[in-house]
C-alpha cells in the first residue's frame, strides 16, 4: 500500500489532499500543530486507510527528525512527501511589518520544510522510483506584488530548493515537483490577516477562486503519474485571475 506524509494537514490543501489520497487507498501520515483538528481528520478517515497523526511543528528540527524517524513499519518505505505547512502574514507594505511576521514566514516555509524534506529523504531514498517530494509553492514566488516581502521570497525558495533537489537526486528515481497555485478559498487569507473574516470574504467575492479540492487533485495527479515522469513545476491559476500592468509612480 504507497504511503503518503502531508504536513500542515489540519486545513485547506493538506486536509482535502489527506482526503484524495485517502478516497484512493493510501496510507496517511498527517502532521499539524492543532491536535484536536488532526484527531477529527484521523477518525473521519481511519475508517478507509491507515491513517498515523502527529502533533508536530514543522520548525522543530528535533521534534521533526525524532517522529520521521520512528514511523511504524506498516507506513514504510515512503512513496510521498507533500510539503504543504506554510502560511503568509502581514499583506502590508514592508516598512509598516512587524519583523516578527517576517521570523514566522521563513521559520515556517523554509526552515520546517528543510526540516521535514531532510527527515523523510532516506525513507523516500528507500522507496525509489516513482516516490515524490511535492511542495505546495505558490504564484508569489515567481510573480511579486504589493505586500509579498517575505512571503514571496519564501515561495521563491521553494521553487530553487526543489529544482536543486532534482539535481541532488539525479539517478535515485526520486521525483520533485513544485506546485505553485494562484488564488483559492482556503484559511490563507484568515490567516494572514490574523482572524479578519471580512477581509477574507472580499478577496473571494465576486469571483471564482480555486478550492482546495481542486490542488487536492493536482496534488494526486503528481504522485501517480508513471514513474519515468517528472513534472518540474506546475502553477495553477483561476481562469478569473491574470497578470496586472507594471505600477508606475508619476508626478502628482
Amino acid at each position: 500500500m504507497p504511503s503518503v506524509l502531508i504536513t500542515g494537514a489540519t486545513s485547506g490543501f493538506g486536509k482535502a489532499a489527506a482526503q484524495r489520497f485517502a478516497q484512493a487507498g493510501w496510507s496517511l501520515i498527517l502532521t499539524g500543530r492543532r491536535k484536536e483538528r488532526l484527531d477529527a481528520l484521523e477518525k473521519e478517515l481511519a475508517a478507509k486507510v491507515p491513517v498515523l497523526t502527529l502533533a508536530l511543528d514543522v520548525r522543530d528540527s528535533d521534534a521533526v527528525a525524532r517522529e520521521l524517524g520512528n514511523l511504524p513499519d506498516a507506513f514504510l518505505p515512503l512513496t510521498c512527501l507533500i510539503n504543504n505547512a506554510g502560511l503568509a502574514l502581514a499583506p502590508e507594505p514592508a516598512q509598516k511589518v512587524a519583523l516578527e511576521d517576517w521570523h514566522t514566514m521563513i521559520d515556517t516555509n523554509v526552515t520546517g520544510l528543510v526540516n521535514v524534506t531532510h527527515a523523510a529523504l532516506p525513507l523516500l531514498l528507500e522507496h525509489g522510483a516513482g516516490a515524490s517530494i511535492l511542495n505546495l509553492g505558490s504564484v508569489a514566488g515567481q510573480w511579486p506584488y504589493p505586500g509579498g516581502h517575505v512571503y514571496g521570497a519564501t515561495k521563491a525558495f521553494v521553487q530553487q530548493f526543489g529544482y536543486n533537489l532534482r539535481c541532488d537526486l539525479l539517478g535515485t528515481g526520486v521525483r520533485v515537483t513544485d506546485l505553485a497555485p494562484g488564488m483559492a478559498e482556503t484559511e490563507f487569507t484568515l490567516v494572514r490577516t490574523k482572524g479578519n473574516q471580512a477581509a477574507s470574504d472580499a478577496l473571494y467575492s465576486g469571483t471564482t477562486p480555486l478550492q482546495a479540492e481542486d490542488i487536492a487533485e493536482q496534488l494526486f495527479y503528481l504522485a501517480t503519474l508513471p514513474a519515468h515522469i517528472n513534472i518540474n513545476r506546475l502553477e495553477i491559476m483561476p481562469v478569473r485571475q491574470a497578470w496586472s500592468p507594471f505600477a508606475v509612480d508619476r508626478d502628482a
